[in-house]
């Protein structure tokens, strides 16, 4: 099993740092503007199928930059976590994984999207990630409930949560506007009293996404 390594830094944007010995996930930051615009730039026809519509300014590096500025707004205010993930031998950007729409008085829950780059898709990086962030939001964040949905016709994704010991919980009508059309999605939960550990070693998961809570 993977172990999650929790580091708690001075500066803002490297307030939360989740690691093992392959993989590392953290806040984005400025710097990382060259490597998210080839990935996403050469991942484009890969992605959109499973993300809202890209703005015409989506890979500028304004656009970027305010994103940034954004996702330490939403983390100091503690609504949502947007990390990105990174080959940690290389500081590779391999893809993102949001922990969003944070809930707390009754609810304790929150929701968590994800993607991937096409060419680190099926190597097995997302389900690592979810290893990672699974711990964390129940024990660092101490919430109850995390959400995740996607769309019916994405089975892969569907694999991916039931490895990582989500469970199905229902069908919502037209949920949210994927690539400009509004689709149904599958809701998945996992309980603080009921996950299983994700199996790092099971057979990766290829091409599939979770729907983003921030524009990661």
């Amino acid at each position: 099993m993977a172990r999650s390594v929790f580091r708690f830094l001075s500066r803002q944007s490297d307030a939360v740092v989740l690691e093992d010995e392959t993989h590392l996930l953290r806040l984005p930051r400025f710097s990382d503007y060259r490597q998210w615009y080839q990935l996403r730039s050469e991942s484009r026809r890969f992605l959109e199928p499973w993300e809202p519509t890209w703005r015409n300014d989506e890979l500028t590096e304004s656009s970027f930059r305010a994103r940034v500025v954004r996702n330490e707004q939403e983390f100091a205010s503690g609504q949502a976590l947007p990390l990105f993930l990174f080959l940690k031998s290389e500081q590779r950007l391999l893809g993102g994984l949001t922990i969003g729409y944070i809930r707390r008085g009754a609810a304790q829950c929150c929701m968590i999207g994800y993607w991937m780059g096409e060419r680190h898709a099926g190597n097995g990086h997302m389900l690592a990630a979810l290893t990672l962030s699974i711990p964390y939001i129940f024990t660092g964040l101490q919430l109850h409930r995390i959400e995740a949905a996607c769309i019916p016709e994405n089975t892969r994704s569907i694999r991916l949560l039931e490895k990582a010991g989500f469970q199905r919980e229902g069908y919502l009508r037209q949920y949210l506007k994927i690539n400009g059309e509004w689709r149904d999605h599958v809701m998945y939960s996992l309980l603080a009293g009921d996950r299983s550990q994700p199996r790092v070693q099971a057979a990766p998961e290829r091409g599939v996404r979770a729907p983003q809570t921030t524009g990661n």
